[in-house]
């Protein structure tokens, strides 16, 4: 049993950077390949099945990993850049997101036949782009700095709030559905904001004052940071779900944007520790995926999707940047 656990965790590890480089010599999205090869190892082959290899360590270890990345993420975010295009990223993470949220929603209704509870909540998840599937593509498909900026911008800051919103939605159906909101419903979004302010800010006061008072050694101080920014995250999550998220986010926006601490170092090793993860990631969800689900595959899903590439997203982003000096 030790030895098929450890080639399994081998294998992730294997596959995850093999994908990356096969990515980076055919120029092709790492995200795209790493997708196929962990199809290819799971649902394809059987030589990886993700559940049975973690077990329930699985979801915290996919959640931790996302609660890093977007830390990197937020240590990305300057202030400096903002000031150019804040006004784009406020109506992507506002407007825009209501507009995705809604169009994701009514096409759900109509084209998957979800209901209209679920069909809220599938268009609350679909907010969400994230650093994960972003970050790589930025990498890959450089846009001009302006559009690189507002992508990457909206893709860490919606990251929390979409999952704040799918949290809200699921709140309010098992407390009864949409005909009994109540005041509760929206104090998740009130405890969310708190705690994952609170505790992003801890979490960066802690790290500033312990390296403004040289308190940790060089050697120690991403191993450090790589602590505080998990167990911020933990504390945030056990006092309201999903508020982890958002806590990371400003941690790392804070360390970025003060000018008495030099986080250059941290920042490279996040960025190292950002491409191992997100790797693993992909592979071990991709091969999560059975044979079975090819039933899902089928003409109404096949138009929702394209109505996701081709009207929803597109709409929102084109409604959200109007009036901005991005061309069209």
């Amino acid at each position: 049993m030790d030895e098929e656990i450890l080639i399994g965790l081998t294998s992730v590890l294997a596959l995850g950077i093999s994908a990356q480089w096969l990515a980076w010599r055919t120029k092709l999205p790492a995200i795209l390949v790493l997708l196929a090869v962990g199809i290819i190892a799971g649902p394809v082959t059987g030589l990886l099945d993700p559940d049975h290899l973690m077990g329930d360590l699985l979801s915290p270890f996919v959640s931790i990993s996302v609660a890093i990345i977007l830390f990197e993420g937020g240590l990305s975010l300057r202030m400096s850049e903002f000031k150019k295009i804040g006004g784009v990223v406020v109506k992507l993470i506002t407007f825009g997101i209501v507009i995705t949220w809604a169009l994701a929603a009514i096409a759900s209704f109509y084209l998957l036949d979800l209901g209209l509870e679920i069909s809220v909540l599938f268009g609350a998840i679909l907010i969400v782009t994230g650093p994960t599937v972003i970050i790589p593509l930025l990498r890959q498909v450089r846009p001009t700095e302006t559009a690189g900026s507002v992508l990457k911008w909206e893709g860490i800051v919606n990251d929390p709030i979409g999952a704040m919103m799918s949290v809200l939605v699921f709140e309010i159906i098992i407390a009864g559905g949409f005909g009994s909101i109540s005041g509760k419903a929206g104090m998740v979004i009130i405890t969310t904001i708190i705690y994952g302010t609170f505790f992003g800010g801890l979490g960066a006061g802690v790290l500033y004052f312990m390296m403004k008072k040289h308190w940790i050694p060089d050697y120690l101080q991403n191993p450090v940071s790589l602590m505080i920014v998990v167990a911020m995250f933990t504390a945030s999550n056990l006092l309201q779900h999903e508020s982890g998220l958002l806590a990371v986010t400003v941690m790392g926006i804070l360390l970025a944007n003060q000018k008495d601490v030099r986080v250059k170092h941290i920042i490279e090793f996040k960025e190292n520790l950002q491409v191992l993860l997100i790797s693993a990631l992909f592979i071990l969800l991709a091969s999560r995926l059975k044979i079975e689900h090819l039933e899902y595959f089928n003409i109404k899903s096949g138009l929702f999707l394209l109505a996701l590439f081709f009207v929803v997203r597109p709409a929102s982003i084109f409604i959200s940047t109007i009036g901005s000096k991005l061309t069209i």
